[in-house]
């Protein structure tokens, strides 16, 4: 019997606003998320059936974020694979990441090993060698670990600690420095020293999960809160039922601009293996880009001449890491590098782009200097020579945004369709949710 995927799409992405924003009224389901030429879930899906998973079950969460993501999927058909979705009457069950798992399991009868994995990341792992953990541990979870240095962990992740036999066999939910030194001694003179943290991604034994989740106060947490992390895996361990670790290549978080930007730039630099084999073959190796044919073939309405003609004369320069997509105008003096440009994209003379992404039909003006910045699909940038815009520092724009000559923003974040006059100088942390709140800045 083969493995099966569950895919927990069901969050409302608040900490990835405003990326998961139409409007400021609508959200965007998290799988929905642009990201290097596709959704979120379509590489979810993508990576996971290249290692031999065909069944998919999304527990999805109400009816925005259930209706965009079967929009999308449909029934697995265009993959090749086959995608069954949660009930809606199920949604009242789904309180954490775990319950919904428990319910579900129990929905779909499911007594085969499940791969249980989040939307709002991407994984380099082996499904092989994973289950290969499992099997031999025998586990009823099997956890993908992601290494860390105590720095990376303090405040931010789940640290697990094992025992010889690499079972969990305990957690301790976003440690601080000194509570780290106390569980991990050696942790104390080695700063580099590497912490087993949880990469939200679990293999499961589903008829052994589901007899354990039968145990009365397991149940009634079911029916309250219980999230796979903070809950679920603990209250496992604590019975004494086995929960292995296996340690995967590496994970890329989306939860937020400034993790999906770091993520972004590290696919696009080529550090996630499974994600390499998944995406087209390079236009250039050395370089590293990948450009459309259609927009090699596009002239910009002011030189007349084609980005292919651009880049052999050395008046754009492209890469490394860069991805553009299709129908994209791009004029002379225009400078990339690891960042992703949506269909339709119009960049302009002497725009700078670095690890950023610029959703579809986004026009950047003239001489914007962009960095480190997410820039949404229909976002329009009024920069010129004269008052260039300036953006970095994590900044993002949200879909339908329009920027006007001069702007300079550092980490802040302008919910969609917002017009934001000439403004600088605000905290980093900002959230530009509504005119009001661009009227107290100006």
């Amino acid at each position: 019997m083969g493995t099966v995927g569950i895919i927990l799409a069901g969050g409302r992405g608040e900490r990835a606003k405003p990326i998961t924003l139409e409007s400021a009224d609508y959200i965007r389901s998290k799988a929905l998320i642009p990201f290097v030429g596709r959704r979120l879930i379509e590489w979810v899906v993508d990576a996971c059936r290249e290692q031999g998973i065909r069944r998919f079950y999304v527990v999805a969460q109400g009816l925005e974020n259930r209706s965009q993501i079967m929009l999308l999927l449909g029934h697995g058909e265009r993959y090749g694979v086959e995608v069954r979705y949660s009930r809606p009457s199920f949604d009242r069950y789904n309180v954490g990441s775990g319950a919904a798992t428990l319910h579900n399991l129990e929905e779909w009868d499911l007594v085969e090993q499940a791969l249980v994995l989040p939307v709002d990341s991407v994984f380099d792992f082996s499904l092989a060698e994973l289950t290969e953990t499992h099997r031999s541990t025998g586990a009823v979870v099997t956890v993908a670990s992601v290494a860390r240095t105590p720095q990376e962990v303090a405040g931010k992740y789940g640290a697990m600690r094992t025992d010889p036999r690499g079972l969990v066999s305990g957690f301790v939910e976003k440690p601080d420095l000194a509570r780290i030194a106390d569980l991990f001694p050696e942790t104390r003179n080695d700063a580099e020293a590497l912490i087993p943290t949880n990469a939200g991604m679990y293999l499961v034994d589903c008829a052994r999960l589901r007899q354990a989740a039968r145990e009365p106060e397991l149940m009634r947490q079911a029916q309250q809160r219980l999230d796979w992390g903070g809950d679920l895996l603990p209250t496992l361990v604590g019975r004494g039922l086995p929960v292995a670790t296996h340690r995967i290549a590496r994970l890329g978080d989306l939860g937020n601009v400034e993790d999906y930007l770091i993520t972004l730039k590290d696919v696009l630099a080529g550090d996630y293996p499974l994600m390499n084999q998944l995406m087209d073959k390079p236009n250039s190796q050395a370089g590293r880009y990948w450009i459309h044919e259609t927009s090699l073939a596009t002239r910009d309405e002011i030189t007349g001449t084609t980005l292919a003609d651009k880049i052999e004369d050395g008046s754009v320069v492209i890469g490394p890491g860069v991805r553009i997509g299709r129908h994209v105008a791009v004029g002379k003096d225009v400078h990339l590098e690891y960042t992703d440009v949506g269909d339709g994209v119009e960049l302009r003379a002497g725009a700078r782009l670095s690890r950023s992404s610029c959703g579809d039909a986004a026009v950047i003006g003239p001489y914007a200097d962009i960095s480190d910045t997410y820039v949404g699909p229909m976002v329009e940038i009024q920069s010129d020579r004269e008052h260039p815009v300036r953006l970095e520092g994590f900044s993002a724009l949200g879909d339908g945004v329009q920027l006007w000559p001069g702007s300079r923003l550092s980490g802040v974040s302008v919910y969609p369709r917002l017009r934001v006059p000439a403004i600088a100088n605000l905290p980093s942390g900002t959230r530009l949710t509504s005119s009001d709140d661009i009227l107290r800045w100006i």
